[in-house]
């Protein structure tokens, strides 16, 4: 496997190197330790020493393919590569094998190896030949290293360290025992909340923020603390809202992991201008819609954003939840807390008589948490009743409109420790331009968090969910149909009903609407407010399903899409996620949404009788409706959502841990 490198290794050196490593496993018989095992063992005998990184003469891609040059001897380099390749062909279940104490030991010199790779690539070495300098240039690559430490970080337990509900509950929503229970019922999707600090400062407190205004080391009057994080980032490649299979995300994205942050996907650097109100990048080549390639930012970019910063320029750093463990752990509590897979955070640097993005308003709600100096928000009126959707097309900057006039705009000024938040579509801006109430302007620094409700978890998505849960339980207790024209029209009317579903969605601002029932706490308690809230909404919505009579509009619905050759099931998908990995999912299962060459050949047949559907329909309807119940769907729901929450967390473990967020080697 190591070519001309390969090594026979004698019996007693084996012997030698398992007492040298039963500390980290315990004793086992010589074969029971896998190759993968053996050359991790290997490695961790080695001495470290200095390296460098450079890049192939013939290549050249990206500085991620860099390969790694070493001052060890060839047989610990080529030991290191074996681990290194081995480790990336496991499967999630294999690396689960690896025993916990070596996997421990091995990660931690691997991210000690990438603190220095990553050093040199600062330093710009990575472009750099390494002839000449006595270096024993290696297979090992920078994307490959990377993706070793993300999959043995991945069920790392100690990166995100829980906090306690009713802490984060209180530190946000107030400290009256009906903070969270008045916020949802008051606020939540409705309405802006300001929740004011009582007291003292933000660093003195142990408040849920503290750690991460700590590691700043924050020192007025000048933030320069700026390049010291950005010299640490790395790009945090997107992840697919719906991919669940982490193995399969990293092997799409393997020769981009490692590499430095991109602009605007990881890094922007703006302000807006006045009295155009029109945004105005700093590192504006990188935005030219004409470069088709990936503006990295490198170490020059990284120190001019203290030069940008005193020209006016906000500095937005996205993804914080990923790089920094103590924001990872607030948005994991926050995403409890509302029964979401996951919750995003980005950090805001605006210097003093200054203002970053334009106005606008966002898909998702947030809370935005004044940590150092001062900022004053204005919020408008919601332009449109209905909430936006997560990834639907709408225009952020001109969602304004004309009905809003200084009149209707809330003002609030966010001092240290004051967390505002603003429901998704609600237009707003912010700038740190001087109130009146001191000599001298203050520049600001703050912390968004992004509640982002996907699909599944919007009420509609629980709708779907439920009707799901109930034709399985149909088909279960009643069998196929004996008459094959009879099941198709069950199927076709399920199907439609989706359909139905979603076609409703588009016009109630209650299907769009988050669902909460992923925060409930099992075993149920039938008299606790949240339950209550969540099971009068769902009894609501089963009540419009009811009372719709839309079939005809969505059969035709129906017959534009095919004529169009679309795909009118792209929103549901997820559906097939509610299947356990176990199952076996064929396109025509009875209740799976119809792949659309399916439903192209079976809707013609439908057509021809289309009264027979609409009776189908009509009946298929009324029963869910009379006989689905809120308390069975629960359990379908929460699963789907452990899914979503399993793979979020294993990314956001792989993401830590390559920005060098540690646990103690013991």
């Amino acid at each position: 496997m190591l070519g001309s490198e390969k090594r026979k290794v004698s019996v007693a050196a084996c012997n030698a190197l398992l007492d040298l490593s039963s500390t980290l496993i315990g004793r086992r018989s010589l074969l029971e330790f896998s190759a993968l095992e053996w050359f991790m063992f290997g490695f961790l005998q080695v001495p470290a020493s200095p390296i460098l990184v450079s890049l192939c003469d013939e290549d050249e891609r990206s500085v991620a393919c860099a390969r790694l040059a070493f001052k060890e001897d060839g047989h610990a380099v080529s030991i290191l590569h074996a681990a290194i390749t081995l480790i990336n062909t496991c499967n999630v279940e294999r690396l689960e094998k690896i025993p916990r104490k070596l996997s421990r030991k091995f990660l931690v010199s691997l991210k000690t190896l990438w603190e220095n790779v990553h050093n040199q690539m600062l330093l710009g070495n990575a472009w750099s030949s390494c002839r000449d300098r006595h270096l024993n240039l290696s297979n090992v690559t920078v994307n490959s290293l990377a993706e070793s430490i993300f999959r043995l970080s991945i069920n790392v337990s100690e990166f995100v360290i829980p906090l306690p509900s009713v802490l984060v509950d209180r530190k946000i929503f107030g400290w009256s025992d009906l903070g969270f229970e008045n916020f949802l019922l008051h606020h939540w999707e409705s309405s802006p909340s300001l929740v004011r600090r009582l007291s003292g400062s933000l660093i003195e407190e142990n408040d849920i923020l503290s750690s991460f205004a700590q590691s700043l080391n924050y020192k007025e009057p000048c933030p320069t603390f700026v390049a010291s994080v950005l010299q640490n980032y790395i790009s945090c490649v997107p992840i697919a809202s719906d991919e669940l299979n982490i193995i399969s995300f990293l092997e799409e994205v393997r020769s981009e992991l490692g590499c430095p942050i991109i602009y605007e996907q990881d890094i922007r650097v703006i302000r807006t201008e006045h009295p155009s109100k029109k945004e105005v990048h700093f590192f504006q080549k990188k935005v030219d819609p004409c470069c088709f390639k990936k503006p990295a930012f490198n170490n020059m970019d990284i120190m001019q954003c203290e030069e940008a910063f005193k020209e006016g320029y906000t500095i937005a750093l996205r993804g914080v939840e990923f790089r920094f463990a103590s924001i990872a752990t607030v948005a994991d509590a926050l995403a409890s807390l509302f029964g979401q897979p996951s919750v995003g955070a980005n950090i805001y640097l605006t210097p003093p008589n200054s203002q970053g993005l334009a106005c606008h308003c966002d898909d998702h709600c947030v809370f935005v948490c004044q940590l150092f100096g001062t900022k004053q928000w204005s919020v408008y009126p919601q332009p449109n009743l209905q909430l936006p959707r997560l990834y639907d097309r709408f225009d952020r900057e001109c969602c304004l409109g004309e009905q809003n006039s200084l009149a209707e705009c809330r003002k609030f000024l966010l001092r240290e420790g004051d967390i505002l938040y603003i429901p998704r579509g609600f237009p707003h801006e912010a700038c740190t331009h001087d109130d009146g109430s001191s000599d001298l302007a203050r520049f600001s620094l703050h912390v968004t968090f992004g509640v982002e409700v996907e699909p599944p978890f919007e009420w509609e998505g629980f709708a779907h969910v439920a009707l799901h849960c109930w034709y399985k339980t149909q088909k279960q207790l009643h069998g196929a149909s004996v008459e094959p024209l009879s099941g198709n029209l069950d199927l076709m009317s399920v199907t439609l009903l989706h359909l139905m579903i979603e076609l409703i969605g588009a016009s109630d601002s209650t299907l769009r609407k988050a669902s909460l029932v992923g925060a409930l706490v099992l075993p149920l308690e039938i008299d606790d407010w949240l339950y209550l809230n969540q099971k009068t909404t769902f009894n609501h919505i089963i009540d419009q399903i009811n009372k719709a009579s839309m079939f005809l509009e969505v059969f035709r619905s129906v017959e534009v899409v095919i004529e169009k050759n679309e795909d009118p099931f792209h929103r549901m998908r997820w559906l097939r996620l509610l299947y356990q990995e176990t199952e076996t999912i064929q396109e025509h299962d009875w209740n799976v949404p119809l792949a659309l060459g399916e439903f192209q050949n079976l809707f013609p047949s439908c057509a021809q009788h289309k009264d027979r559907t609409e009776a189908a329909f009509m009946q298929i309807k009324s029963k869910f409706c009379d006989e689905v119940l809120f308390e069975d769907v629960i359990d379908s729901y929460k699963l789907l959502l452990e899914k979503y929450k399993k793979a979020r967390k294993q990314y956001m473990n792989g993401m830590l841990s390559l920005h060098c967020n540690g646990f103690p080697s013991s």
